[in-house]
């Protein structure tokens, strides 16, 4: 008899978008595409247009004040979210390039969770109201500005199905990456032994394990001060992991 406990719903990302052809995409090939097949996830492409109420479907309008594009809708919007979502305890993010930057922590917090809906913005973006009204999350995955926000979706989905319990083979795989402690990984090498010229660092052929691991710490520290400063801390400051997904 299965144990009650061991039972779990699957994580789930609902994407609320004018384009539900682009999806799955990328995330239905790979180590994504395995555990959306296996049921490990699931995934739900709906078109915003359905909650239009006119006969031309449409989602948008000219901004108020003036200016160039078109604004999506706050009543159209609403519909579409509250038709989708049911569950109230569920993030609502909307990508937006205004929005916070989207980090490690907050992946994992995600993954934790039941799954995200997703709000894919177009054209000028959305109108505040519904933003404020549906408590929209504004996330960004970077200082730049995309036709759309599809595959900005699809970043957020695919960094937090990889951490789902049963997805990556190595739990170990995901425990020493970039951003796991604030820091970006060390460099990694494999055979051959020497490429071009240029030979592995005599430590990680050393067999001792304490000289690779604090080899590896002050590699990840020097990258991080060098290429993201921003992200730099005192490695000698407490620091806390957050908690791997669904972990107890």
């Amino acid at each position: 008899m299965t144990d009650m406990a061991d039972i779990r719903t699957p994580w789930r990302a609902t994407v609320l978008t004018l384009f539900p052809e682009m999806f799955p995409g990328p995330l239905g090939v790979s180590l994504a595409g395995k555990a959306l097949s296996s049921g490990v996830w699931s995934l739900e492409a709906r078109d915003i247009r359905e909650a239009a109420t006119d006969r031309h479907r449409s989602v948008d309008d000219t901004p108020a004040g003036g200016g160039p594009g078109m604004v999506l809708r706050a009543d159209v919007l609403a519909s579409a979210i509250d038709a989708a979502d049911i569950t109230p305890d569920r993030p609502r993010l909307l990508m937006s390039p205004r929005g916070r930057p989207l980090t490690q922590s907050r992946v994992m917090e995600l993954a934790a969770g039941p799954g995200p809906l997703i709000v894919c913005a177009r054209f000028e973006g959305v109108d505040q109201r519904v933003i404020e009204a549906r408590a929209l999350e504004e996330v960004s995955i970077g200082d730049y500005v995309l036709s759309g926000g599809e595959i900005a979706a699809m970043a957020v989905i695919d960094a937090c199905v990889r951490l789902l319990p049963g997805v990556m083979g190595k739990l170990a795989s995901g425990a020493e990456e970039s951003f796991s402690e604030g820091l970006l990984e060390y460099p990694q090498y494999t055979r051959p032994q020497e490429f071009e010229g240029q030979t592995i660092p005599e430590v990680l052929l050393s067999g001792d394990h304490a000289r690779v691991a604090a080899w590896r710490r002050a590699e990840a520290e020097a990258l991080t001060r060098a290429r993201r400063p921003d992200l730099w801390r005192d490695p000698l400051s407490e620091q806390k992991r957050p908690k791997s997904p669904r972990e107890a």
